[in-house]
């Protein structure tokens, strides 16, 4: 972990700021105290990314939870009861790890996945532009189509143009500018503007901005625009922000279902965003599942314990870490103490950042994820990966990320079920190695992303040195899905001295440069 920290820590800065008024609204939107937000986001970070295997998940309070938060706390008699929940929910999620319930994140598929990511960086992009210009009536966080504050998502922006603050466009467009500046020019001037990212930058330059301006009637920037980190007077301040579940009230039956909706929304949460995270990742490593339900378990039952919202595997911080450069858990750690000592030592700071500039930062994030580009990438795979993209970013953007999922997984099962229900789906395995780790695969005549998690996890366990004949002769049919896990693996293999020997009607290839690029070109059979 600790030989790639020149890419974490200035990951880990930008993943910081990304998190600091994301736990801040989420709490707001949960109806829950502000502080129960940053409890959850340093221990996603420091506890949750200790123990997970992901290198590059980060976790804090998650968007989707918000809705259930808030109905719960009202249901349930008090914070401190719904407290109780979380705690329970955590110890639920420890059981689905221990069950190795893990595995249902590989059965989703390609095109819902990368719908997902594109209807989350969509969802960023709209949901930032009235804080980009001063308009903070719905907190950050609520992700929404329908918002706590009474509007949705395009009314909200439609309002906007009534809200403007000056103060709060300018120093946002300022941001914006020094944003895409550093990514696109600065960062291959030299290796300072490589460590020093250009979010820090500025935000330090919003600070200053915000200094600057204060006494003045047209660009000054009013509180309610601003980070609102609560401000302790002293340590027994301090120490009076945390709460602490009320234990008495575990008898009551209606805590029981809060607690197991809370383990199976946080839990499918988190496995959809590791699949999406290993997706994203350059590197292309494969987040154990099971052991990420007991990470996350065990961070939601300290977290109920001493106050915190319930927590998962977010997007938003993962793409951010992705985008920034973070290699290893080390990022997600760092930005976990972050957190911690920045609400300590100098929340009065932190209360003089731009939401307008953290706007800013998330406008980025969200374009990366939704670049125009992958929409006609997907067009050009063909309908039956082109369509649940398509219902699943539309669902996402429409309804809120689980409804989103559902509508596209949903399709996607129709669309499987259309081309393959009268075949069945296998992998066979011959083993002839003789001590010389010969390994033959032959591929089924229909391989769909049903097969994923199976042939997912032969490939992973293959030792080093091994020679892999890969037979598809047979196969008429190989999922998208099938072809990005060959392609990832050939990235692995070559750091494993894995061979791979792919025997197709086409004839013989020793360790193809590009699986995808192979398969373009196999002659399509009905």
């Amino acid at each position: 972990m600790f030989k790639t920290l020149k890419n974490d820590i200035p990951a880990s800065i930008v993943v910081f700021f990304v998190a600091l008024p994301l736990c801040l609204g989420i709490a707001l939107a949960s109806g829950a105290p502000l502080f129960s937000g940053l409890i959850a986001g340093i221990i996603g970070g420091i506890v949750v990314g200790s123990l997970s295997g992901s290198k590059i998940g980060v976790s804090g309070p998650a968007a989707g939870l918000a809705a259930i938060v808030l109905t719960a706390i009202g249901t349930l008699g008090g914070y401190e009861n719904f407290l109780v929940a979380v705690v329970l929910g955590g110890i639920i999620q420890l059981v689905f790890g221990i069950l190795k319930a893990g595995i249902i994140g590989y059965y989703f598929p390609s095109s819902v996945i990368k719908g997902m990511l594109t209807g989350i960086g969509i969802i960023i992009i709209l949901k930032q532009i009235p804080h980009f210009f001063g308009y903070d009536a719905d907190p950050e966080g609520d992700f929404a189509f329908f918002q706590i504050d009474g509007e949705n998502t395009f009314s909200e922006i439609l309002n906007t143009v009534n809200f403007i603050q000056p103060g709060s466009a300018l120093i946002g467009i300022i941001a914006l500018a020094i944003l895409l500046l550093w990514s696109n020019v600065l960062v291959k001037k030299g290796k300072f503007f490589e460590v020093v990212q250009g979010p820090l930058v500025a935000v330090v330059v919003g600070i200053i901005f915000y200094v600057l301006t204060q006494s003045n009637e047209t660009l000054g920037i009013a509180t309610s625009h601003l980070v609102s980190v609560p401000v302790p007077d002293g340590i027994d301040s301090f120490i009076g922000q945390f709460s602490f579940p009320n234990f008495a009230a575990i008898t009551n039956p209606e805590i029981w279902i809060v607690a197991f909706t809370i383990a199976l929304v946080a839990s499918l949460e988190t496995l959809l965003c590791v699949e999406a995270t290993d997706k994203l990742d350059p590197h292309k490593n494969v987040t154990p599942t099971n052991r990420e339900l007991l990470a996350q378990g065990t961070g939601n039952i300290l977290s109920g314990l001493i106050g915190g919202l319930p927590i998962t595997q977010v997007i938003v911080r993962s793409s951010a870490n992705i985008q920034s450069g973070g290699r290893s858990k080390m990022s997600a750690i760092i930005h976990g103490f972050l957190l911690l000592i920045s609400v300590i030592l100098i929340p009065r700071l932190l209360n003089m950042i731009p939401l307008s500039v953290l706007a800013a930062v998330l406008l980025i994030v969200g374009y990366k994820l939704a670049k125009p580009a992958l929409f006609k990438k997907m067009y050009n795979l063909g309908w039956k990966q082109f369509v649940p993209f398509v219902v699943t970013v539309a669902g996402i953007v429409f309804t809120d990320l689980l409804v989103g999922i559902g509508m596209g997984l949903a399709v996607g099962i129709v669309v499987i079920l259309i081309k393959s229900y009268q075949n069945s789906h296998f992998l066979h395995i011959e083993d002839n190695s003789n001590g010389k780790h010969r390994i033959k695969m032959t591929f089924a005549e229909e391989v769909t992303f049903f097969n994923k998690g199976a042939i997912l996890k032969e490939l992973d366990s293959l030792p080093r040195d091994t020679y892999l004949e890969l037979d598809v002769r047979d196969t008429r049919y190989l999922d998208n899905d099938i072809i990005e896990i060959l392609d990832d693996f050939a990235f692995k293999a070559k750091e494993r001295n894995i061979d791979i020997k792919l025997i197709s009607e086409r004839g013989i290839v020793e360790n193809p440069e590009s699986f995808i690029e192979f398969f373009k070109l196999r002659p399509k059979t009905t």
